[in-house]
């Protein structure tokens, strides 16, 4: 498959993001897994790796995931941004939505839909 992604998991949760390294390294649409802990890493891999998709939680030690959206939709480079967060109010996914993220999951339920969005992101 010639069309491959690169892919930024910025969560601070360890279980979550081996569970969903583990999925993503399952499929055959991934180039690259970066996972980066907080928002200071979260945005220097941003900029130093520049993803196609980032997955994004909202609860991130100092600032929030929604302060990353903001400077992911503020830089030049354009990628598809999926919050992934146990958040999933109608006000957080409103805001996300408003501030560009492309898909509003709730981390419990939502899960298996991560690599469906990856696979229909790459097929078009």
């Amino acid at each position: 498959m010639k069309n491959k992604i690169a892919v930024l998991i910025i969560d601070d949760n360890k279980s979550f993001t081996d569970r969903i390294v583990a999925m993503l390294e399952e499929m055959n649409t991934i180039k690259s897994i970066e996972v980066a802990e907080d928002f200071e890493d979260g945005c220097k891999l941003f900029i130093d790796q520049k993803p196609d998709m980032v997955l994004l939680d909202i609860n991130q030690p100092g600032k929030s995931g929604i302060e990353v959206l903001k400077v992911i939709k503020q830089s030049e480079w354009v990628c598809e941004v999926i919050m992934i967060t146990n958040h999933s109010d109608g006000i957080y996914r409103q805001l996300c939505h408003d501030l560009g993220a492309g898909h509003f999951l709730d981390k419990t339920h939502d899960f298996d839909m991560v690599p469906l969005i990856i696979n229909q992101r790459v097929l078009n």
